[in-house]
């Protein structure tokens, strides 16, 4: 059976939120993830491993996001590939909402996704992202 990828996105950037918030569950955040990753972006690409450094780096981007003024993460909707019965492309399209020196800044974004659902779950194995630092220099969170 094809999981429900929209609520599985929708509830990601719900954990987002609280994450933003003085209730983080790193761990929730984890869980999403298979043991080992990838992670693409125009930094290029890095393999991660899901482990207690990768929580530890939510924590810090998470400070991150709280520091340029992000206040919430909604996701849109998902378009959906099927690779095989048991892996799936699905690009997700999110809108973030920001708030510098009291005025909103709103940014939409998408972000590609592999996932796999051989344990019934689906988990995130790898992604790929645009160049989150233009956009937030482009939107004036960053110098």
């Amino acid at each position: 059976m094809r999981p429900d990828f929209e609520l599985f996105f929708r509830t990601y950037s719900d954990l987002y939120n609280r994450a933003l918030g003085d209730d983080p569950d790193y761990d929730a955040i984890a869980a999403r993830f298979s043991s080992c990753f990838v992670a693409a972006g125009a930094e290029g690409v890095r393999c991660g491993e899901n482990d207690g450094e990768f929580c530890a780096a939510l924590e810090r981007s998470y400070a991150f996001y709280r520091k340029i003024g992000t206040k919430r993460m909604s996701a849109l909707r998902c378009e959906t590939v099927e690779i095989d019965a048991a892996h799936f492309m699905v690009k997700a399209f999110y809108r973030a909402e920001y708030e510098k020196s009291g005025a909103p800044v709103t940014i939409d974004f998408d972000v590609t996704y592999l996932l796999e659902t051989t344990q019934g779950e689906p988990k995130i194995f790898a992604f790929i992202a645009g160049d989150e630092m233009d956009a937030y220099r482009r939107a004036g969170l960053i110098g």
